[in-house]
């Protein structure tokens, strides 16, 4: 299973970027999916999570209201609608896939895209 993650960048502060993650190699439509982020000398924080069922999501404090998961399970791919974006946003976001079987946090991991907020 493969995860490619993209559309992250540089955007001004108060700026929206949607990113996406196409998954492959595997049975996406079964997979609960997430995105992380890791800054600079921190360590990787959860983000927001999607359910495979019922699309249920799951929100850091920090994110809600401004970022926005979605799915497309007939495309594979996972979205994250990031709006009202601050410098602290700044990170490597990283997508996640958890198979049905797999109880643990996530199995499948991507290699992550850049996000830089800053004027």
């Amino acid at each position: 299973v493969q995860l490619q993650a993209s559309g992250g960048g540089l955007v001004q502060p108060g700026g929206s970027l949607r990113l996406s993650c196409a998954v492959s190699g595997g049975t996406f439509g079964s997979y609960d999916m997430g995105w992380f982020r890791q800054a600079p000398g921190k360590e990787r924080e959860f983000v927001v999570g999607i359910n495979s069922g019922d699309g249920s999501t799951e929100y850091a404090d920090s994110m809600k209201g401004r970022f926005t998961i979605s799915r497309d399970n007939a495309n594979n791919t996972v979205y994250l609608q990031m709006n009202s974006l601050k410098p602290e946003d700044t990170a490597v976001y990283i997508c996640a896939g958890r198979p049905p079987d797999w109880h643990k946090s996530y199995k499948y991991w991507g290699q992550g895209t850049q996000v830089t907020v800053s004027s």
